[in-house]
């Protein structure tokens, strides 16, 4: 076989194989940009301890679940929870090394349009200043423009830790 010929193969190759990648990712979501714009606002809103920008972001039937498995909250809950934060226990909390990334479910429990992201989160509290550090993922789902289901996973135990908790074994 030619030497030309070949590459100009290989090059058609990977054409053919690339191509249904670059197809599927334009169909990732329709409001990607505008979702990924969505969560940029919440995260900037929990860093400022913004609640009511919080709150534009959320849609009525918000349901936010995590970071254990047993919890959940709402829209009406989780405001009032952040003004709680906001009032009286954090003095600030920065969303660091922090990414986002889309993706559409179309099967499923789950479809629709998520964003998913995974940050490391350094916390300050008010009064002593003690500042934890833990890694944190939250999805959201977005419909409408609006966030109208969330999971968070994070290690609670990690953040005892660091205020100083001690987790003693009683089996050992």
């Amino acid at each position: 076989m030619n030497y030309k010929l070949f590459n100009i193969m290989k090059k058609v190759v990977f054409m053919l194989l690339v191509l249904p990648l670059v197809i599927g990712c334009e169909s990732i979501g329709t409001n990607s940009k505008k979702n990924l714009a969505l969560i940029d606002k919440y995260i900037q809103a929990v860093e400022n301890l913004d609640y009511e920008t919080m709150a534009s972001c959320l849609d009525e039937n918000y349901l936010g679940l995590g970071p254990s498995r047993s919890d959940s909250i709402t829209k009406p809950e989780a405001l009032e929870n952040w003004k709680n934060v906001v009032e009286n226990l954090y003095e600030s909390i920065k969303y660091k090394r922090s990414r986002n990334i889309t993706a559409n479910i179309t099967t499923g429990d789950n479809q629709g349009e998520w964003v998913s992201n995974w940050a490391e989160l350094e916390i300050t509290y008010q009064g002593d200043g003690e500042t934890v550090t833990i890694w944190a993922n939250t999805i959201y789902l977005i419909e409408n423009e609006k966030i109208v289901k969330s999971y968070t996973l994070y290690n609670e135990a990690d953040v005892l830790e660091q205020l100083g908790y001690v987790f003693i074994d009683l089996y050992d």
